[in-house]
Formats: C-alpha cells, sequence, structure tokens
C-alpha cells in the first residue's frame, strides 16, 4: 500500500473515533484487505457477548480477506474495548486507537493514544456536555508488535488460503457475513 492509502485510512479512523467518542462509543474493530493496493473495503466486527463470542467475533473478520486473496490487511481498534469485550488483561496504552497493518511476511502495529476531555458546549450529552479527544504523542511504529489473541487470529487466517465449493467465494463470504451481522462496506472500485 502506498503513503497516500495509509495517511487516508489512519486520517479516516481517527475521525470515526473523534466521532464515536463524542457520540459515547468508540467504534468496534474493523478490518481492512487490500488487493495489489487497492482496498477491498471495511468490515465491523458484529456485535458479540463478552468472553468467548468477541474473541471468535474478532477473529473471524479474516474471512473476507482470505476471501478476497488479500495480500495486505489493516486492522484498527481500541486497547480498552476489545480487552473488556474478549476479557484479557489490557495491554499497552489506554485509551488508544491500534492500527497493524499486516501481509503474509509480518506486521508492523501502530498506536495512537488519546485523552477524552468534557468541554462544556449546546450539543452533545444529555448534560449538555461534550467530549473532545486529543491525540498524544504517538509511540514509534512497532514491527511485529504484541496483538491483542483475537487480532492476532485475524491476522494470521486473513492470509490463510478459503477453500469454498462455491463459483463466487467472496460473494457468499460477503452474504454469510452480512447474515451474522458484521457491517460491510465494500470500495465501489474493487473488483473481485
Amino acid at each position: 500500500m502506498d503513503t497516500r492509502t495509509w495517511d487516508t485510512l489512519v486520517g479516516s479512523m481517527k475521525s470515526a473515533y473523534v466521532k464515536g467518542v463524542r457520540e459515547g462509543a468508540v467504534p468496534r474493530p474493523v478490518i481492512m484487505p487490500l488487493v495489489r493496493g487497492e482496498l477491498v473495503g471495511l468490515i465491523w466486527v458484529r456485535p458479540t457477548e463478552p468472553g468467548a463470542d468477541a474473541l471468535t467475533g474478532i477473529a473471524a473478520l479474516s474471512n473476507i480477506a482470505a476471501a478476497a486473496g488479500a495480500d495486505e490487511v489493516v486492522l484498527a481498534w481500541e486497547t480498552q474495548e476489545v480487552a473488556t469485550a474478549c476479557e484479557l488483561p489490557v495491554s499497552g496504552p489506554s485509551p488508544c486507537l491500534n492500527m497493524v497493518r499486516a501481509t503474509p511476511d509480518g506486521h508492523v502495529l501502530h498506536q495512537f493514544p488519546y485523552t477524552e476531555e468534557s468541554v462544556s458546549a449546546g450539543s452533545g450529552n444529555a448534560d449538555g456536555s461534550a467530549t473532545a479527544l486529543d491525540w498524544d504523542q504517538a509511540p514509534a511504529p512497532r514491527p511485529d508488535g504484541e496483538l491483542p489473541p483475537p487480532v492476532e487470529a485475524a491476522v494470521a487466517y486473513a492470509f490463510t488460503p478459503m477453500e469454498l465449493d462455491h463459483p463466487n467465494p467472496f460473494g457468499v463470504t460477503v452474504v454469510l457475513m452480512e447474515e451474522d451481522g458484521y457491517t460491510v462496506r465494500l470500495s465501489d472500485d474493487f473488483d473481485h
């Protein structure tokens, strides 16, 4: 993926987090598969129950990447949200937007810690306040940085060829994931 695409994905995720925090919730974990530098789309995890269901739900984000034959993926998640949902200890900065950029040869973990501040505003929360988000100094990207288990599984399985006996394995995977509650937004340009 070129630098412009990466910067666009980071900017998009940061904007989503600013909006989400303002509305009272960070976005769910999301995977962004790429094929030859072309973004396939964005796929957000389905609603999950705490524990094993959340672990499985996040790991299964890999399905569309595998069905598309992705050669690179980006996953984004919030440290505390994934730790809480998966009943895991918090690892790394919190609160923090994490983005891992992965290929079959390895991954690089990028972390964007932030601070939430309540500000007085005419709109926002029921009490008239709003939450602002300030981005803190980001640590240096970490090649092969430690990933939470479900994200590590999603990265690994994203590059495992999917063997479906179907004329359109990508299309059927999209339909099945949508039926399971995943939010799938495919790029108009992606030629599958």
